[in-house]
């Protein structure tokens, strides 16, 4: 039995998600993303403006003036969220927690699939993977999507993107678009990224709270590493430590930026209590220009 609670929560993203899929990111979405290629779908006859390239020369011959083909995008595609449930995902200090953000984007992006009439799955996953839901359309596949993120008890702690890719590629035939929600907070995923790439189109998603980056000064505080349980003491009065956090901050980030430039694949950042909606949006434009 899901809690009241839960659901007034599934809700409450249905509503502000499937708002800005209509509202905002109208067109955007499908705009970025192209179909499989373009199908014949009839003859018409020549009119002024069209391209001398598309006249079909025996039907033209047969009739005696010119007709000429059309075509039509192929367009269903088949979107997959690859998105991470560690227990790092259990932080948030503003207003949300990472995995209700993951929940968040993971929903506007399964609305903006549907509304393109483009099929929907996902793979949730922590040090293993924790739940598979094959691709499928509708709009109460989307909210079982968003129960799923919210209400699963993952088995796992930790986070091991590299074995979800090699079950991405078990389980799909075709070529997808791949959301990969997670706040990469981990090590050895370029490698089996690199291969998906090949195959898929591989999108990263990251999550990241000011915290992460940043430290407050209060004074002594416990740090608790959420997948290990490790816990250290530190003093955030002192600036020097303030600052060589946000400096191996800036160098992980910068490393997983590098990783992903190197496999010529462009990331999507959001931060918690942050709107995602203009990363989302300024990444459609990129994608829509380069097309």
């Amino acid at each position: 039995m899901i809690p009241k609670e839960l659901l007034k929560k599934i809700r409450r993203i249905e509503i502000r998600t499937s708002q800005m899929v209509n509202e905002v990111l109208a067109g955007q979405y499908h705009s970025a993303f192209k179909g499989r290629g373009m199908e014949f779908e009839e003859v018409r006859q020549y009119e002024i403006g069209d391209d001398v390239r598309t006249i079909d020369w025996n039907v033209s011959a047969r009739y005696g003036h010119p007709f000429v083909k059309v075509f039509r995008e192929e367009r269903e595609l088949t979107v997959m969220l690859l998105v991470d449930l560690s227990r790092s995902h259990l932080f948030g200090t503003a207003t949300q927690l990472k995995r209700e953000l993951a929940a968040e984007v993971s929903a506007t992006l399964a609305f903006s699939a549907i509304r393109n009439n483009d099929k929907i799955g996902m793979i949730s996953f922590t040090d293993r993977v924790e739940q598979y839901v094959p691709p499928k359309k509708g709009t109460r596949h989307v909210l079982r999507l968003v129960r799923d993120l919210l209400y699963h008890e993952p088995k796992g702690s930790g986070t091991d993107i590299s074995q979800v890719f090699d079950h991405l590629n078990r389980v799909t035939r075709r070529r997808c678009v791949v959301f990969v929600v997670s706040d990469f907070q981990t090590e050895g995923y370029e490698r089996p990224m690199s291969i998906a790439r090949r195959r898929h189109d591989v999108i990263p998603i990251t999550i990241t709270d000011r915290r992460e980056i940043e430290l407050p000064n209060v004074g002594l505080i416990e740090l608790v590493d959420a997948e290990t349980g490790e816990t250290v003491v530190v003093d955030t009065s002192s600036k020097g430590l303030r600052r060589r956090y946000s400096a191996d901050a800036v160098v992980v980030a910068t490393e997983r930026d590098r990783s992903f430039r190197r496999n010529k694949i462009d990331a999507i950042d959001v931060m918690t209590g942050e709107s995602f909606v203009e990363p989302l949006t300024r990444f459609f434009r990129a994608r829509k220009a380069r097309a």
